[in-house]
């Protein structure tokens, strides 16, 4: 028996069981793995590919909506809920890979995040649970990318044609076609939209033009309080994965230390883009903050930046969606495989292809239809974090880990992962509420396939 550690600031140790050669006692027998397993989670990837997957998956044009979420909150509880979200995600990504190591180690090598719940919480979790609420807030997120991506060909269209009488439900379709077709690099395309909303936020608060800065958080006390957890579901979302264990499957073993250096690189990415454009955009715009902080750039009258700026920022973010909507397809395209492909014939043969094109465009065919008609995408953000991605991410790792590994009740990790276990369900519940709310006020303004 053998321990690892918890590469952060908390000692924590694990038992582990015997490793063979390159892998772990246990390890599936690629005879043994479904389609799925076989021909979408293939264990050939480095720590900087785990790295690139996780920057990919997390640090999305989603981060556009942070000032919008700070205007909810205001500067102390905006800038609080940023460093707590990053905080606990990093800790609880860095749980959740020790509990798959410890589960390879004791002969259940683990390549979803159902099969966790399987194997740890017992059968009806995976099945009934987990593995339905992680394929919902995944195909929801490619529902939201193409949303954001036919925002941004919107706005590219209005800066040449401001008169123009396009609808964005077009523009939400041509952009789920460009989904069929592409995937790029994330990382550059998200460091280069980042630094331009920065940028543009300096901008626009130095101008003459600079719209007046007003930081208080308006509305009711009910708005005030229902708006501050919309703030923190937004939040939650921005930091949201719901496929580590999945990008964790795709690291060659032996896999000790390569989630933690590849997390290193996410956050890395994540600390230097959140921080810059939530307060940089909330300092220029206050609670007149949009949705997304390109809306702002547009101004209400006339675009507050130039075109070629313009241009170049929604075309980053056009081209970093897509890739990132592809990174989430991947789960459905797992279940996908696994539903309809034959593991014993080849990837690419007939048999399977067919049907592999089948089932993925028809899927991309149907999330580009649920964000054509709903066009609501700081309200579709908030929902997502509140009932999918906070139990995915913020609950669910720290009882995985409480429930395998069985820390002392007596230990200050476990009374950790306890309390946020505890505040993050209020937070679902409240969370919940209140963005199912915003929906319902938004709905009696605005109508399906509405031009927002």
């Amino acid at each position: 028996m053998g321990t690892t550690a918890v590469p952060s600031s908390m000692d924590v140790s694990i038992p582990l069981g015997e490793q063979k050669g390159d892998g772990f006692a246990g390890r599936p027998n690629p005879k043994d793995l479904d389609a799925g397993a076989l021909f979408v989670l293939k264990s050939r990837g480095s720590w900087w590919h785990c790295g690139y997957h996780l920057t990919t998956s997390i640090v999305t044009p989603a981060l556009l909506s942070l000032p919008f979420a700070m205007s909810l909150l205001g500067w102390v509880a905006g800038i609080a809920c940023l460093t707590l979200g990053a905080a606990i995600t990093f800790y609880s990504y860095n749980l959740l890979s020790l509990v798959l190591e410890q589960q390879a180690h004791l002969g259940q090598r683990q390549l979803r995040f159902r099969d966790m719940a399987h194997d740890i919480l017992g059968p009806a979790w995976g099945k009934y649970f987990v593995g339905p609420l992680q394929f919902a807030m995944c195909y929801g997120a490619v529902v939201g990318c193409i949303l954001l991506g036919g925002q941004s060909l919107k706005l590219i269209y209005l800066l040449y044609k401001p008169d123009g009488k396009m609808q964005l439900y077009q523009f939400t379709t041509m952009f789920g076609g460009l989904t069929l077709h592409i995937n790029l690099v994330s990382l550059v395309l998200c460091l280069a939209y980042s630094l331009c909303a920065l940028g543009g936020s300096i901008d626009i608060g130095n101008s003459a033009n600079a719209p007046p800065k007003d930081y208080s958080v308006v509305g009711s006390r009910a708005d005030r309080l229902l708006g501050a957890f919309n703030g923190i579901s937004i939040i939650a979302t921005t930091y949201a994965s719901g496929i580590i264990p999945e990008i964790q499957a795709t690291l060659a073993p032996p896999v000790k230390g390569k989630m933690f250096k590849g997390l290193c690189v996410c956050y890395s990415v994540i600390v230097t883009t959140y921080f810059s454009v939530g307060i940089s955009g909330y300092w220029a715009f206050g609670n007149q903050s949009k949705g997304t902080i390109l809306t702002n750039f547009m101004g209400e009258t006339k675009p507050l930046l130039p075109t070629w700026f313009l241009l170049m920022t929604n075309i980053s973010c056009l081209l970093q969606v897509s890739a990132v909507a592809v990174v989430y397809l991947q789960l459905t395209n797992e279940v996908f495989e696994k539903k309809f492909a034959d593991p014993k014939k080849d990837q690419f043969s007939t048999r399977n292809v067919v049907p592999r094109l089948i089932a993925r465009s028809l899927s991309v065919v149907v999330a580009t239809m649920v964000a054509m008609m709903l066009p609501f995408f700081a309200d579709i953000m908030a929902l997502f974090g509140a009932f999918g991605f906070i139990p995915l991410d913020f609950i669910l790792p720290m009882v995985f880990y409480n429930k395998s590994v069985k820390p002392s009740k007596r230990s200050f990790v476990f009374w950790v992962n306890t309390m946020i276990i505890v505040v993050s369900s209020m937070l679902v519940a409240m969370g919940t509420v209140a963005s199912v709310r915003q929906i319902a006020l938004d709905a009696k303004v605005y109508r399906l396939f509405a031009n927002m």
